[in-house]
């Protein structure tokens, strides 16, 4: 499990690179709120409380944005959310 600090390390390593990855999660009329919760605490390693707010941002926006960090971090982070049945993808945003 890694520390604010080492997140917030692996963020600001991606952003002197030029690029931001990021793991999103779409809504779909298949996962309920419950498995939703329990995959992102399971995978991304986040709270209860973040795992429910993340659930509703992804059920009334359609999709949220559950991890940040650098590609090859994601990747396998992506894969097993939708090992598990989310429809999850991973966006990259070149920076200037």
């Amino acid at each position: 499990m890694s520390t604010l600090f080492e997140e917030l390390t692996a963020i600001e390593e991606t952003v002197t690179t030029g690029s931001i990855s990021q793991v999103l999660v779409y809504n779909d009329d298949v996962n309920t709120f419950d498995w939703v919760i329990e995959c992102l605490m399971d995978i991304c390693h986040h709270t209860f409380e973040q795992s429910e707010q993340l659930s509703l941002i992804v059920h009334y926006k359609g999709k949220a944005t559950v991890k940040t960090g650098p590609f090859d971090k994601l990747k396998p982070i992506k894969d097993a959310l939708v090992e598990r049945g989310l429809s999850a993808v991973i966006e990259t945003a070149v920076t200037d």
